[in-house]
């Protein structure tokens, strides 16, 4: 019986990434047919002034996770491989601890972008104010050429230099592998995030359109030039938007 148990755990490992990378394609799907199907939001805003705070975070939570899962999905799988390797050592925890970390990172940032649409937005769910977008959108331009940015964005491109750096046994050690790659990953996106204001949370050609700049960012060869080409743009666009 002992036998066996270890046959299976050890067929389990051998596949642990196909498994892994099956259980992300599910998750980023299953939170793609939630933001396309409205976020869990009524089709008619205005008739339900204050969406309940639950609900608003969890919109939050899965759209971030639909927009971000594809560009975290290399350290996820690299972090699967490198318990593969160790064959199942104790001392690794399992990848889905590393993940629910990661996941973590994200609910704060959600629980945080919900409160501030509670007190900005009204029932169109975008700031109604072009002062206020035009201050979204410098900021973010800023942001996008600032040191801290490129910091972030460095441990996103790089995950196997993360992994090795921050490596820690253990399930706690899996634990704050995922949240420092979710919280770094954070620091690089969230002004990206904060544009929802301005086009629009459930704008879903706003959704895509940052979702494929992060994963351009994160996973192209020119990613981090890209990241910073949008800077000025931003800029651009929120010195305009001053005026128009």
């Amino acid at each position: 019986m002992a036998s066996s148990a270890t046959d299976l755990t050890t067929r389990l490992l051998r596949r642990e990434r196909l498994i892994v990378a099956g259980g992300l394609a599910l998750l980023v799907l299953l939170c793609w047919w939630f933001v396309i199907g409205g976020g869990g939001m009524p089709q008619d805003m205005a008739a339900m002034q204050t969406p309940p705070f639950g609900a608003l975070v969890l919109m939050w939570w899965l759209m971030m996770l639909a927009m971000m899962l594809p560009s975290a999905a290399p350290a996820v799988l690299l972090y699967a491989r490198v318990r593969q390797m160790r064959g199942g050592d104790a001392d690794i925890g399992a990848t889905s601890i590393f993940l629910a970390g990661y996941l973590v990172a994200w609910l704060v940032f959600s629980v945080i972008a919900a409160t501030a649409q509670t007190i900005l937005t009204g029932p169109s769910m975008a700031l109604d104010n072009r002062f206020m977008e035009a201050g979204v959108l410098l900021a973010a331009g800023l942001y996008q050429l600032s040191p801290l940015k490129a910091a972030c964005l460095r441990e996103c491109r790089t995950p196997a230099e993360f992994i090795s750096r921050h490596w820690r046994p253990g399930r706690d050690g899996a634990v704050r592998l995922g949240l420092g790659h979710g919280f770094y990953c954070l620091g690089c996106c969230w002004m990206l995030m904060a544009l929802l204001f301005v086009g629009g949370i459930m704008n879903l050609v706003w959704v895509v359109a940052l979702a494929a700049l992060v994963a351009v960012e994160k996973l192209g060869p020119f990613g981090s030039l890209i990241g910073r080409a949008a800077g000025p743009a931003l800029i651009a666009w929120g010195a305009l938007r001053l005026f128009v």
